[in-house]
């Protein structure tokens, strides 16, 4: 199986764009990966959120939404899974969630354990964190996904013999990177043998973004920071 990790330039609160940039990304990936994984909140931004619920709830999709459903039909045209993170709307409630869906259907919604995706002293009890950790099955490959801090706060809930997907959204200077790498592999280690990790790009704040695949506690493959690039990696059935 081949797998893309797709890390372009989003802008927050513009969901039309980000879309835009998530089929440019399927365009360069067509005929190459079978499933293509972006960052987390890609959708409508990392920072899209004002912790304002009568605003953010707009901003907000659910599942059944006409937005999520021009995703799906995107991944019939090119023939691909999309994954990628979205501020997902149900019924009243607000969560930090990631999608994969194949063949115009959904395959897997998870919503992430950790709370550092908002601002908990400004958020009131609409916006939620998840319950639920299971692995799904992707054209018959396992795969288990945990959204940035859910690997560090409750790194034992996700321990598996599978693929682990870790999309993340962190914002260090490239000096940091450097060091920063070294850790999130060593973290990944301790969670699966197989680990693929994607950074979206952004400019508020500057998030230089990046892909890796880290193996056993090393890191095997990355792309370029600042660069827009999908990785295609070949993961073994």
């Amino acid at each position: 199986m081949r797998i893309g990790l797709a890390s372009y330039r989003v802008e927050n609160k513009n969901t039309e764009f980000n879309i835009s940039q998530i089929e440019r990304a399927m365009k360069e990936a067509e005929g190459k990966a079978d499933l293509l994984c972006f960052g987390e909140a890609v959708l409508q931004g990392f920072d899209s959120l004002g912790w304002n619920y009568k605003e953010d709830k707009e901003m907000a999709v659910s599942l059944n939404s006409e937005t999520m459903g021009r995703l799906k039909k995107l991944t019939v045209q090119y023939g691909m899974g999309i994954a990628f993170g979205y501020i997902e709307k149900a019924g009243e409630f607000l969560y930090s969630s990631y999608v994969v869906i194949d063949a115009g259907e959904i395959v897997h919604n998870y919503r992430r354990i950790s709370r550092g995706w908002k601002e908990y002293d400004r958020a009131d009890d609409h916006y939620c964190e998840g319950c639920d950790i299971e692995e799904f099955s992707f054209r018959g490959k396992k795969i288990m996904t945990g959204l940035c801090g859910d690997l560090w706060d409750y790194p034992e809930k996700f321990k598996t013999k599978n693929l682990l997907l870790w999309p993340v959204y962190v914002n260090f200077d490239l000096d940091e990177w450097e060091q920063e790498i070294l850790e999130y592999a060593e973290q990944a280690s301790c969670i699966a043998d197989d680990t693929l990790m994607i950074n979206p790009i952004d400019n508020e704040p500057v998030n230089h973004g990046g892909a890796f695949y880290f193996h056993k506690g090393k890191l095997v493959e990355r792309s370029p920071f600042e660069q827009e690039r999908v990785l295609i990696i070949d993961i073994e059935k």
